[in-house]
């Protein structure tokens, strides 16, 4: 897994992806102790808020990251989201009003937004063997999980000796640092995206999700892994609190024994997609986060739960970190960067609808049916899947384009051999022209010329 980082390029931006998250996890610590500074025994609103406010700029504004990769190059946008990111959570210090706090937190969300998509759509175009993207996969759900375990600890050690304004000032120099190993490397350029109006340029990556089957399937894994996800962040010191009559030492280590288990997935994931394909992995791993789902709405105790808990970390990062080959593979280097930005959206769209239910429900029915409607909301997610993504999913498809009459701009080669009255020759030239039916096979994407997935051979 390790041996891609002897791709140089890659190596420089996984280091800015590690610092980058590591100054998003001070901040979050920060946060936290902001808005009790603010706000006191109201902090859980305030927070609650913020958390919302986040994902409704993660799935509003993650749209326009396919369309500004046609405007500007990649290393260009990804250094100015990242020192604009830094100069936003260098405000945050100052805020006196909790409105403030909404105001910079959605600045600074935006930021990401078009920040993570852009950067994750990179990948793909510097690692062009998929071996080695897969690898490279599994490394960042690492970093991910890693992040979230030794940021808290990292703040903690830090706040013995510094206010926690001074993290703000931690998560800026991670931002910067990021910033200069982004423009110490040549980044591929991105292709604008096509379409004449704006509208169809900002939709084009939804359009080519919802047209492509194992995109669609991806969506509804995706719904499944928020189910259980969102359980686990809102609801885990809930139940080691009010349940397991448990201390905030208990929570650390139920969250710490989550991200265990997504870790231990990741670093044998690489391998184990060599040998099974992505479909059936991830399946597994929404199927298994229903179950498990129903087991924690049992009630299993102490020792039950962090049982529990690991394989819900594990369950959670095989449903997920596949996820990118299956984007890949369904773009090219033109649909690219659309095609990342609408998945990050539509899966944060996921979240954003079960965050919330995770929270109201266990507040008003329980923690035990909460489980119970979410292990539910998982096996809609598990089923749905099933029936959009066909088991028998090849890259190359055979399909059929019909005959169709167009005015267009020609040259003859080779590749292009017709008879045309009173025109000979090489040079470009505008005639109208019938194309023929044609049936081959080739690695499929929805574009201009494959506008829906053929059913069989025909269509496309």
């Amino acid at each position: 897994m390790l041996t891609v980082l002897g791709h140089r390029t890659y190596r420089h931006l996984f280091a800015a992806q590690v610092l980058s998250l590591i100054g998003t996890g001070l901040t979050t610590v920060a946060l936290g102790l902001l808005a009790y500074d603010l706000a006191g025994a109201d902090a859980g609103v305030v927070l609650g808020t913020a958390l919302a406010i986040k994902m409704i700029a993660y799935v509003g504004v993650s749209q326009f990251a396919g369309v500004l990769t046609g405007f500007l190059p990649r290393r260009t946008l990804l250094v100015g989201l990242d020192l604009t990111r830094a100069a936003f959570v260098l405000l945050l210090p100052f805020v006196g009003q909790v409105w403030q706090v909404y105001i910079l937190v959605f600045a600074f969300q935006s930021m990401s937004a078009l920040f993570t998509p852009t950067f994750q759509g990179t990948i793909p175009d510097i690692l062009p063997d998929e071996r080695e993207y897969t690898n490279a996969l599994s490394l960042s759900r690492l970093a991910y999980d890693l992040e979230s375990l030794f940021s808290p600890l990292l703040a903690a050690l830090l706040l013995t000796v510094i206010s926690f304004h001074w993290l703000f000032l931690g998560t800026a120099l991670g931002f910067l640092a990021s910033a200069g190993l982004v423009v110490s490397v040549a980044l591929p350029a991105a292709r604008a995206a096509s379409g004449g109006r704006f509208v169809d340029r900002l939709t084009r990556g939804i359009r080519i999700n919802l047209a492509t089957p194992r995109l669609r399937g991806l969506l509804a894994l995706s719904f499944a892994a928020s189910a259980g996800g969102s359980m686990v962040i809102v609801n885990t010191v809930v139940l080691v609190r009010s349940q397991l009559g448990g201390t905030n030492d208990d929570v650390a280590f139920l969250f710490a024994a989550y991200g265990l288990g997504s870790m231990a997935v990741a670093i044998v994931l690489s391998r184990l997609l060599d040998r099974v394909p992505a479909r059936t992995v991830m399946v597994a791993g929404a199927a298994s986060m229903a179950c498990l789902l129903v087991v924690a709405g049992l009630g299993p105790g102490w020792t039950g739960s962090l049982i529990v808990w690991t394989l819900l970390g594990a369950a959670s990062s095989a449903i997920g970190t596949p996820g990118g080959l299956l984007l890949r593979r369904s773009s090219d280097a033109d649909s690219r960067p659309a095609i990342f930005a609408a998945q990050f959206a539509l899966s944060h769209a996921c979240w954003l609808v079960t965050y919330p239910a995770s929270g109201w429900l266990g507040a008003t029915i329980g923690l035990g049916p909460t489980f119970t409607v979410m292990a539910a909301a998982a096996a809609a997610g598990t089923l749905a899947a099933l029936a959009l993504w066909p088991a028998r999913d090849p890259v190359e498809v055979e399909h059929v384009h019909h005959a169709f009459d167009h005015d267009g701009v020609h040259v003859h080669d080779a590749h292009h051999q017709h008879e045309h009255e009173g025109w000979e020759g090489p040079e470009p030239h505008r005639h109208p022209h019938r194309h023929q039916p044609i049936r081959h096979r080739h690695a499929l994407v929805i574009d201009d010329h494959h506008a829906t997935w053929p059913t069989g051979t025909a269509g496309g």
